[in-house]
């Protein structure tokens, strides 16, 4: 790989690492670059699952505050979440990739809807609502599905379900998603790996950067106003669920 591309996804690495970690926003950055060096889109998606691990490795370790005492929620809820990633990986190894395509960006939308309404949400969220509630594990799921399968914004319409479910910071919620973000991402990525084309060089220099962007996530996470914060990646996931609807 020549080395103006590998600069190209160190700095998108870094920034995917960032957003991801911070507004679950990561493949708004990383896929795109990895385009721009002119991968297929299937090898580009594939590609990008395996580089993101570094935003879940980065993301986790920058996070350890606001994981403390969440060991066993984490435990609990990560088979969840990649068994939907391992069912992801098989529907993308199997199915056309623009399946998802017209569903996706209602998704995205209702997802940023919930973030903006989050505190009223949770106001009236009646106490049987628990994370071990049936349809709460169907819907993480089905995050873990489609995480495995495309990921675009997987992020933001995890840490919506995480803020309707456990009544705590922004902060301790947005940590809890980028583990079960990177269970489901981790799984898909073991699958591609494996069974599907890799472009290992793109993967090692675009996931060295999310390394880094994902440390600096929960730094940023940690000083930001939640409801700026809040605000910020539901405007910015409108704004993916508008791009998405015209691409589709």
């Amino acid at each position: 790989m020549p080395i103006a591309e590998s600069l190209l996804l160190l700095v998108a690495g870094a920034g995917a690492g960032l957003v991801g970690s911070t507004a679950g926003l990561a493949s708004l950055v990383s896929y795109p670059a990895l385009l721009l060096t002119g991968l297929p889109p299937i090898t580009a998606n594939v590609t990008n699952t395996v580089a993101l691990f570094g935003t879940t490795v980065g993301a986790t370790v920058g996070a350890r505050p606001e994981l403390r005492g969440q060991g066993r929620r984490t435990a609990g809820l990560l088979p969840v979440m990649a068994a939907g990633g391992a069912t992801g990986c098989l529907l993308l190894l199997g199915l056309p990739a623009d399946s998802f395509e017209r569903v996706v960006p209602f998704l995205v939308a209702l997802a940023s809807v919930l973030l903006l309404l989050q505190p009223r949400v949770q106001r009236l969220r009646p106490g049987r609502l628990s994370p071990r509630n049936p349809l709460a594990l169907l819907a993480l799921f089905a995050v873990g599905v489609y995480g495995g399968y495309f990921g675009a914004a997987a992020g933001v319409v995890l840490l919506a379900l995480v803020e309707v479910l456990y009544a705590q910071s922004l902060a301790r919620n947005n940590a809890l998603k980028n583990v079960l973000v990177g269970g489901a991402n981790v799984v898909a990525a073991v699958g591609f790996a494996l069974f599907a084309d890799v472009a290992w060089a793109a993967a090692l220099a675009l996931g060295a950067g999310c390394v880094f962007g994902g440390r600096l996530g929960p730094v940023v996470v940690r000083h930001l106003d939640p409801r700026v914060l809040r605000l910020a990646i539901a405007l910015a996931g409108f704004a993916l669920a508008v791009r998405l609807w015209f691409g589709a």
